[in-house]
């Protein structure tokens, strides 16, 4: 079912006013971001922080999450500028998640992202996220993200811009695999990873000028053999802006990463993620 993220303005008193509506064990909770000024509404940031928190307050946390009442929840955000970090410790200024204060600290790199209770990673660490994700498995951290590839790479909550609002999708077989829930009627807001219009692999671009890959002379004696898969970000005028490797030994990722490199695609009207699958086996 398509999430819904209903908003209003409310001019009285000079003041405009967000409203983020989401399902909290089959109620609805109503979180009022701060005023913006005259005219104006919440800031994609002010939007996505107001997820962040909302997302804190619905999840079910395994016991040994908070040992105690007076336990905090760590919210840690990955990467990124100030300027979100700083949207987001106004957002959670004053607001508990039942008896526990909540706080906001900043990573630049892996290090204490286990002692978050909430980790949210910023687009901008999209090469790092993967590895990070890894070394938390296992930890019973909530892990959100806001990359078109984050559910694949192992994170549990996606948010995204979707005609021009803030949706989410969920990842439940990531969520299954820890020990963090929530409620039917919760999840029955996140809209599916494969309905999610920002995911553009459903519907590839079509490949103008494709380079083979060379089979390393080095694979070749080390007999090396399966089968890769990347990710490549396009432009609009078709050219590969960057590469991404999802899976394969290093050795066969690098030579398919620099074949790629080189293709041209379809113009279109946006930038678009696609697929690449190549399988090595001479």
């Amino acid at each position: 079912m398509r999430a819904r993220n209903q908003s209003a303005r409310w001019n009285g008193q000079g003041c405009a006013w967000q409203f983020i509506w989401a399902v909290v064990s089959g109620s609805v909770l109503i979180l009022i971001l701060p005023c913006v000024g005259q005219g104006q509404e919440a800031s994609e940031y002010q939007v996505k922080a107001a997820y962040i928190f909302n997302f804190a307050k619905s999840a079910q946390w395994p016991p040994q999450s908070f040992p105690d009442s007076s336990v905090p929840v760590l919210i840690g955000v990955f990467g990124g500028g100030e300027d979100f970090v700083n949207a987001l410790k106004e957002i959670v200024a004053g607001k508990t998640v039942g008896t526990h204060p909540v706080f906001v600290r900043h990573f630049s790199t892996v290090d204490n992202l286990a002692s978050c209770h909430l980790v949210f990673f910023r687009a901008s660490e999209r090469k790092s996220t993967p590895a990070a994700i890894a070394l938390l498995k296992g930890s019973d951290s909530l892990l959100v993200g806001e990359d078109t590839a984050f559910l694949r790479d192992g994170g549990m909550i996606n948010l995204f811009l979707d005609k021009g609002k803030i949706q989410f999708e969920v990842e439940e077989t990531a969520l299954d695999r820890s020990n963090i829930h929530f409620s039917p009627a919760f999840l029955s807001r996140a809209k599916t990873p494969s309905e999610s219009s920002n995911q553009s692999a459903n519907v590839p671009r079509p490949v103008l000028i494709k380079i083979s890959p060379e089979y390393p002379d080095l694979a070749r004696q080390m007999n090396l053999k399966g089968s890769v898969q990347i990710e490549a970000l396009v432009g609009r005028d078709g050219r590969v802006k960057e590469v991404r490797v999802i899976g394969g030994h290093p050795l066969l990722a690098d030579a398919l990463s620099r074949a790629v490199k080189q293709w041209k695609y379809e113009p279109g009207a946006k930038e678009s993620t696609e697929l690449v699958r190549y399988s090595f086996d001479q």
